[in-house]
């Protein structure tokens, strides 16, 4: 057998160039018993890299609930698939491409889009769905511009050419994400669960097959490298090249793979992302306990003088190895050349427990003919490059146990003798509520969408529902009355600073925002983005906001079915703020008893379900009228959340809804205009307020639900809050084109002449205005058109107001 010798004195250091410390590379030496060569190192610096090993996050995230009645398969596939009944499943993953898309805005989003889909039909299903969540810096600034055009554009211009429908998400702007912006993408499939496949590399002497498009320079070390480590200022040479997407060769790859799958003709099947072949193969090795043999040689390359641990760790995009049986090489080649795929056998399943490279070999018939590779015997003829347990690179790769402390001050401190109810009371803070929810509603952080969301296909495929501009996907099952619901959700300002209550709040949100449609929440995915794990106060934020994650599923009762981890993200201006990305996937056995949010008719009880609790730190109120010394965080009751969560299904159930919101962003007012917009029927309600009338109208404590009903179903509604003990209070009733809110009570103290401020309590605005308000901030806040001058639609022009 001949080795690549080992490195020499001079090259020394190269385990540190590949990102490895000096204790990992006792490590490797550990496992494998000898000084690795060049290859050898170069693929540990891949397996062992934080994005491919979870090597800081493995433990912590063990401690997850994973179960559940309906779970197919959970962490440590490519993808959760939860049952739906009829034999059908949903497959479905969150994941992040966050340091790619910093480097190449529209390939970095393109290929996390492709790489996604990849982890769907890896399964056996078909994709559905995609939706984004975005995170970016100050939208007036123009690198921010840039960033977002240039993502957004990356998602729309591969979704929109594979022919999957981009139909929710998410779009937030926070400084902390000026120097790291995030990409998040949700991806969720259809599978009938006879067809469920599995990343395993069973059978020794079975081939190992790589199709899809040839192997090149692009991507090497890309999603594995730049996720793994911090990069600073003047270290760009460091960063590695940014893979490069081809929406139409993945079609292709997609109707390919799923019909070897649906004719039985491949054991296993994995798609190469990070790490390339180096990942795929010894994570099918290890898994079916087997060993793979890959020769170089038969690895199709678009590019000349490729290096061995060039070609073993690309990450070039729309590839896949399948493990087939000899028996049935020739009809998986006769499908690949049906959809214009070259395919070729790259190397044999093996019972070493090994993922062994060579070189050497000249014919096909050499590769997979006469070498029934079972024992090694047979490769002393060729240059053996690499020899690795499959599980020193997979299973048994290094793990720490990260130092965490808690920061020195997690959020800012009261002003001294300040009380513990804030009174944030209108005046105190010089603002109308009116021109509040305007400003709200006009705001980067809660306006439309419809910038961003236009430039993607939402109804290729005729399965979308409802989708984009409100909390929740719909998606048709086809053939069925069933129908799936999908919402992404990060509480990422909550989380700076409490990452336990943040992440806790974002699961219940995206659950919350499930629910209201009707549908029953079937599991949990997510995506935790955060700074540097060695630093210990940010793996403090991490094993915070993990234990505030488990809380809440187990609360819930929602498994968590798989996701990634995204460390690293961070710059010399510092780190992204901890955000815990969420994705929840649902099911409404009958789409045609769907609960929309919007008003939905004239004479409607227009109610609240839930209290208010204090708190307007980290809420889109404090962005725009500051933030006062007294403010806190709200609390959140998982108990009370979820017999909330229990009461809106029971109610929807049971037909008792006409339509259902929760109160996020913006609060309570937020929440009644968008009910008001989207449905394009006005109310009339009241509001009682107490010594915090801001907390009751912008407040974004969770919990809390905005609901009508029908007159006549008024007291089953009211019964059936009392028997989950839950506040209901009856509001107003919808009705007329505008949207009116008196507020009652002791917050309310009278007209703004008598307290000598320019202050008015009630909110009277046409539903035009909102509308207005609500259509246009994203694109102003980004530069995309100019802001209102003298001549434009104002309030004061189309009588808001009194």
């Amino acid at each position: 057998m001949t080795l690549l010798a080992p490195p020499t004195a001079e090259s020394a250091p190269l385990h540190r160039a590949l990102g490895l410390t000096d204790h990992e590379l006792d490590a490797i030496v550990e496992r494998i018993g000898r000084e690795p060569n060049q290859l050898e190192l170069a693929m540990f610096s891949v397996m062992w890299s934080e994005h491919c090993s979870y090597k800081s996050s493995r433990r912590l995230l063990a401690t997850l609930p994973v179960r559940g009645r309906d779970v197919v398969a959970g962490p440590g596939e490519n993808a959760g698939v939860v049952a739906i009944g009829d034999g059908l499943a949903v497959a479905f993953k969150l994941e992040s491409h966050n340091h790619p898309s910093a480097v190449e805005p529209y390939q970095g989003a393109a290929t996390g889009v492709g790489g996604i889909l990849r982890d769907i039909f890896t399964m056996g299903a078909r994709p559905i769905a995609i939706l984004d969540a975005l995170k970016f810096g100050d939208p007036a600034e123009p690198g921010t511009r840039a960033l977002v055009r240039g993502v957004v554009q990356g998602v729309g211009g591969y979704g929109n050419c594979v022919g999957v429908p981009t139909v929710g998400g998410e779009l937030v702007f926070h400084p902390s994400y000026a120097e790291d912006p995030l990409v998040n993408v949700m991806a969720v499939g259809l599978v009938r669960e006879e067809h469920l496949t599995r990343a395993v590399a069973p059978g020794p002497g079975n081939f190992a097959v790589l199709f899809g498009s040839a192997t090149g320079r692009d991507g090497i070390g890309g999603a594995s490298v730049l996720a793994s480590a911090p990069f600073g200022e003047g270290e760009s040479s460091k960063r590695p090249s940014v893979q490069i997407g081809d929406p139409f060769a993945e079609k292709l790859l997609i109707e390919a793979s799923l019909e070897l799958i649906h004719r039985r003709l491949v054991e296993g099947l994995q798609d190469l992302g990070a790490a390339g072949i180096t990942c795929a193969a010894a994570e099918m090795a290890d898994r079916a306990g087997t060993g793979i043999v890959i020769d170089l040689d038969a690895i199709h390359r678009r590019e000349t003088g490729m290096e061995p641990f060039e070609v073993m760790i690309s990450e070039s995009q729309e590839r896949m190895l399948a493990i087939v049986r000899p028996e049935r090489l020739d009809e998986v080649r006769a499908v690949c050349t049906r959809w214009g795929l070259p395919a070729a056998v790259i190397g044999q399943v093996t019972d070493d427990r090994h993922v062994t490279v060579v070189q050497g070999r000249s014919t096909e018939r050499d590769r997979v003919a006469t070498d029934r590779v079972t024992d090694g015997a047979s490769l002393l003829s060729h240059a053996v490059l690499a020899r690795i347990p499959a599980a020193a690179l997979t299973s048994d790769a290094i793990v720490y146990d990260r130092a965490a402390s808690r920061p020195a001050r997690s959020r800012p401190a009261p002003a001294p003798g300040a009380p513990p109810i804030a009174h944030d009371g209108l005046p105190e803070r010089g603002t109308d509520p009116a021109a509040v929810l305007l400003a709200l509603l006009g705001s980067a952080n809660v306006g439309s969408r419809a910038w961003v969301t236009r430039q993607y296909d939402a109804t290729v495929g005729t399965d979308t529902v409802a989708g984009n501009e409100h909390a929740a996907a719909v998606m048709r099952v086809k053939g069925t009355r069933k129908a799936l619901v999908v919402a992404t959700d990060a509480a990422a300002q909550v989380a700076a600073l409490d990452p336990y209550l943040g992440a806790a709040m974002a699961v219940a949100e995206c659950a919350r925002n499930v629910v209201i449609t009707g549908a029953r929440p079937l599991g949990v995915t997510n995506s935790l983005n955060f700074g540097n794990p060695e630093r210990p106060e940010a793996f403090w934020q991490f094993a915070e906001a993990v234990r505030g994650l488990g809380d809440a599923c187990r609360s819930l009762g929602l498994p968590v079915t798989g996701g990634n981890v995204s460390f690293y993200n961070e710059s010399p201006a510092g780190a992204i703020a901890p955000t815990p990305q969420i994705g929840v996937v649902g099911l409404l056995d009958d789409v045609e008893r769907l609960v929309r949010p919007g008003f939905g008719a004239e004479g409607d009880v227009v109610a609240l379900l839930g209290d208010a609790v204090p708190g307007l730190a980290a809420s889109s109120y404090a962005e725009i009228a500051g933030a006062a010394p007294e403010d806190e965080l709200p609390s959140l009751d998982l108990e009370r959340e979820t017999l909330l969560q229990e009461l809106v299904l029971t109610a929807a159930r049971r037909g008792l809804l006409r339509s259902a919101q929760d109160v996020s962003g913006g609060g309570l007012a937020v929440a009644l205009a968008e009910c008001a917009m989207w449905g394009g029927v006005g109310a009339d309600v009241a509001l009682p307020v107490g010594s915090a009338p801001a907390a009751e109208l912008f407040g974004e404590s969770p919990s809390r639900v905005v609901v009508t009903v029908a007159a006549g179903s008024w007291d089953a509604l009211r019964h059936l809050a009392a028997e989950h003990d839950l506040p209901l209070r009856r509001l107003g009733v919808t009705g007329g084109e505008r949207l009116r809110v008196e507020l009652v009570g002791e917050g309310a103290t009278g007209a703004a002449e008598e307290r000598g401020a320019g202050v008015a309590d009630e909110i009277d605005l046409a539903l035009s205005d909102l509308r207005y308000a609500w259509d246009h901030g994203l694109a102003r806040a980004l530069g995309a058109e100019p802001p209102p001058d003298a001549h434009d639609r104002s309030p004061a022009r189309t009588g808001r107001g009194r």
